[in-house]
């Protein structure tokens, strides 16, 4: 049995974690490193490539760090080095990226304490992520040391002018801002309004922090990705999608047409209702009202509905076409009925709204009879072209049970 195996064993990670993925962008260099000779090589390449980056200086660090305790190695300890990088977006992004990072350190290292080195400036944001997974024992903050000399503080801030105004994260605010505000106050001018330049700057200043605040930027980054890479659902989908559409739209507007069918006629209710009694009282001829002038636009667009429906079935080869197209006829043929019905509510007194009523109903069942031997003929002569179908839904339906 080896020392890793045994009960007990401590398994010691010195982790460096480089949140804004200075390893990637200036020496292209690609995270997880695990190992002495991996991180000591990327150490020195991001030191060939910017002397003055401290992650090299930290890296140095915690290679010498993973060397010291390697010399006091006890029994049943086990030591190993490694680097994860995140995002040089920053956010959410190079949060998840250093989680994913980590979670495949200790795949290979499964790790019982960290000690986590850093440059101090991401200590805030990185420590949680590493402590939610494994404890972190201690934590080494390296602080490169700089000159006091003119010159090396001169240096320096040009090093870090050059970051604001080449950096894309800091360049729109410490650039871009001030540029929008400049071009306001030349037109202001232009047109003599130099009065509202206060407005006009808390205008524009309100008008970032919304976009800022509500992430209004990325949320138009992301439409305009989804744009660029949508792609269109099968053919099928699309014609029973637009279907759907077409069909709640006829609904809606049969139900517009049911309610100014009943503020038209509503005056012919004599004397007119004064409380809830009469309203009671009025309320047959008010949903008779309502039916006769919305049912027709209803029933269509139920029909269109289901017949988008049934087309994309056929398509699909679902044996469920067969019992759209009875419920199509079904509500079809409802159209008389509901209209006589209407009538009847209408205008009780005629007889003859009750005899097309019962007219309506009595043809409307050997007609719903017709319709069911007829797609049950059609299923029992093209029931093999939807048989594979219909054998994997059954499949899915036992295995679901």
């Amino acid at each position: 049995m080896t020392t890793s195996s045994k009960k007990g064993s401590q398994r010691l990670l010195v982790l460096y974690v480089d949140r804004d993925d200075d390893l990637g962008v200036k020496a292209s260099i690609k995270t997880p490193i695990v190992g002495r000779e991996e991180n000591l090589t990327a150490a020195v390449s991001v030191a060939l490539h910017d002397p003055e980056e401290a992650d090299a200086n930290a890296m140095f660090e915690a290679v010498r760090l993973y060397d010291h305790l390697k010399e006091g190695v006890k029994t049943g300890e086990e030591y190993e080095i490694a680097t994860i990088a995140g995002s040089e977006l920053g956010g959410v992004g190079a949060d998840r990226k250093l989680v994913t990072e980590l979670t495949e350190v200790l795949r290979v290292f499964p790790a019982t304490d960290v000690i986590l080195v850093s440059d101090g400036y991401s200590d805030e944001a990185v420590l949680p992520l590493v402590q939610s997974r494994v404890p972190v024992t201690s934590v080494r903050r390296i602080v490169v040391k700089h000159s006091k000399s003119v010159e090396e503080t001169v240096a320096l801030f040009s090093r870090y002018l050059k970051t604001l105004v080449q950096n894309p994260r800091y360049s729109r605010i410490v650039l871009g801002l001030p540029g929008i505000l400049m071009i306001v106050l030349v037109v202001l001018s232009y047109f003599n309004l130099l009065m509202y330049t206060g407005i006009a700057f808390l205008v524009v200043l309100g008008a970032v922090f919304i976009i800022k605040g509500f992430s209004i930027d990325k949320a138009a980054k992301g439409f305009y990705k989804w744009i660029r890479e949508y792609s269109p659902p099968p053919f099928p989908v699309q014609i029973a999608g637009f279907s759907a559409v077409a069909g709640i739209v006829l609904i809606l507007v049969g139900g517009y047409l049911g309610a100014t069918c009943v503020t038209d006629n509503i005056s012919q209710i004599s004397p007119p209702p004064a409380d809830i009694s009469q309203w009671i009282t009025a309320l047959p001829k008010l949903a008779g009202w309502f039916i006769s002038g919305a049912i027709a636009l209803i029933v269509i667009g139920i029909c269109v509905l289901l017949s988008g429906r049934a087309i994309r079935w056929f398509f699909e080869r679902d044996p469920r076409i067969w019992r759209t197209i009875v419920i199509v006829d079904v509500v079809a043929w409802s159209w008389s009925i509901f209209y006589q019905a209407s009538m009847i509510l209408i205008k009780p007194e005629e007889p003859a709204y009750t005899v097309r009523l019962i007219a309506a109903i009595v043809t409307g069942v050997p007609f719903a009879v017709a319709v069911v031997l007829i797609v049950f003929l059609l299923h029992k002569k093209y029931g093999s072209y939807f048989k594979e179908k219909e054998k994997e839904k059954k499949i899915e339906e036992f295995e679901e049970g």
